[in-house]
C-alpha cells in the first residue's frame, strides 16, 4: 500500500498518512505523494475542502528517525550529500517545507483530523491546518528537542501565532506532552470531541463547508490570513474588494432571497 492515500469524493480532497506500523511517520515517499495531492487540491475548482487524517492508532509521529539516521527520507538529497548541512537544508526546503508552502496557496477549508499521538512535525502539519479536530485521547508535543533539534517544519512560525510567544517556546524547550483539555485551552486545537464521534462530527462539518457559498468561503480564508501582514486599510481595501465581487455571483441572490423567504439557502 501507498505511504500517503489521496481520493477525492462529493468534493471533499481527503489525504490519508498511511504508514499506521510506524504511527504515519514520514517517509520520503509519503512528503512527495503529499506534495502532489496538495497541488492537485490548488489548481481545483472542484474540490471545495480537504481533510487530512492518519490512518492507525495516532495522526501522526512527525520525522522518521530510524530513516534520519539512515540518510534517507526528507533529509537525502538528489545527489546524496547527506554529509552536509547544506544539503540538509536544501533536502528540507525542496521536500517537507513544501507542505506549508502550498497550503498557504490554497483558498479551500483545510481540516486537520487528529487521534492518538501528534508529535513533532506531525503536529506542525495539523497547526498549518485552518481547522483541528480532535480526539478526547489525544496527545501533542513538540519534541524535537528530545533529539536534539530546532523545529525544522513550521512550528516557529505557526505555533506562537496560535499560542503565543511564551507557551510555543516553553512547548519547543522542553518537549512537553499536551493532552486534549490543555490543547483545547491554549487554543492548539479546535475541536475535542469522544474518540467514536469523531468521524460524524468531522463528516459534519465538512458538509457545512461544502454546502456553503464558494467564492465566499474562500475569499473570507485568504481575507483572514493576508490581513495578518496588512495594515487596517489595506485589509479593508481588499476586503471591499472581495464584497464588489461576491454580490455580482449567484449565490449571494440565493442568500438574499432566502432570508427574505425565511428559509434556509441552498448554494450549488
Amino acid at each position: 500500500m501507498s505511504d500517503l492515500i489521496f481520493n477525492v469524493e462529493d468534493h471533499i480532497a481527503k489525504i490519508t498518512l498511511n504508514r499506521p506500523d510506524r504511527l504515519n511517520a514520514f517517509s520520503e515517499e509519503m512528503i512527495h505523494l503529499w506534495i502532489e495531492a496538495l497541488e492537485t487540491v490548488r489548481d481545483s475548482d472542484h474540490i471545495r475542502a480537504v481533510l487530512i487524517r492518519g490512518n492507525g492508532k495516532s495522526f501522526c509521529a512527525g520525522g522518521d528517525i530510524k530513516e534520519m539516521i539512515a540518510g534517507n527520507g526528507f533529509y537525502k538529497s538528489e545527489d546524496d550529500l547527506t554529509s552536509t548541512g547544506l544539503a540538509r537544508k536544501n533536502s528540507l526546503w525542496k521536500k517537507v517545507q513544501r507542505i506549508p508552502l502550498l497550503l498557504e496557496e490554497i483558498d479551500q477549508p483545510v481540516i486537520a483530523q487528529m487521534h492518538g499521538a501528534a508529535f513533532g512535525a506531525g503536529l506542525d502539519m495539523a497547526l498549518m491546518c485552518d481547522i483541528r479536530i480532535a480526539s478526547e485521547e489525544i496527545r501533542l508535543s513538540e519534541s524535537y528537542v528530545n533529539v536534539g533539534l530546532v523545529p525544522g517544519d513550521g512550528a516557529a512560525y505557526f505555533l506562537p501565532r496560535l499560542v503565543g510567544k511564551d507557551r510555543a517556546l516553553d512547548m519547543l524547550w522542553t518537549g512537553k506532552v499536551i493532552e486534549a483539555e490543555e490543547a483545547k485551552q491554549m487554543g492548539l486545537v479546535t475541536f475535542v470531541v469522544p474518540q467514536d464521534e469523531i468521524e460524524t462530527f468531522t463528516d459534519g462539518y465538512l458538509q457545512k463547508i461544502v454546502n456553503g457559498p464558494q467564492q465566499a468561503i474562500r475569499l473570507t480564508k485568504r481575507a483572514v490570513y493576508q490581513s495578518e501582514t496588512m495594515s487596517l486599510r489595506s485589509s479593508l481595501d481588499m476586503i471591499s474588494s472581495s464584497m464588489g465581487l461576491v454580490t455580482e455571483l449567484e449565490d449571494y441572490q440565493q442568500g438574499v432571497q432566502a432570508v427574505m423567504e425565511k428559509r434556509k439557502a441552498t448554494f450549488k
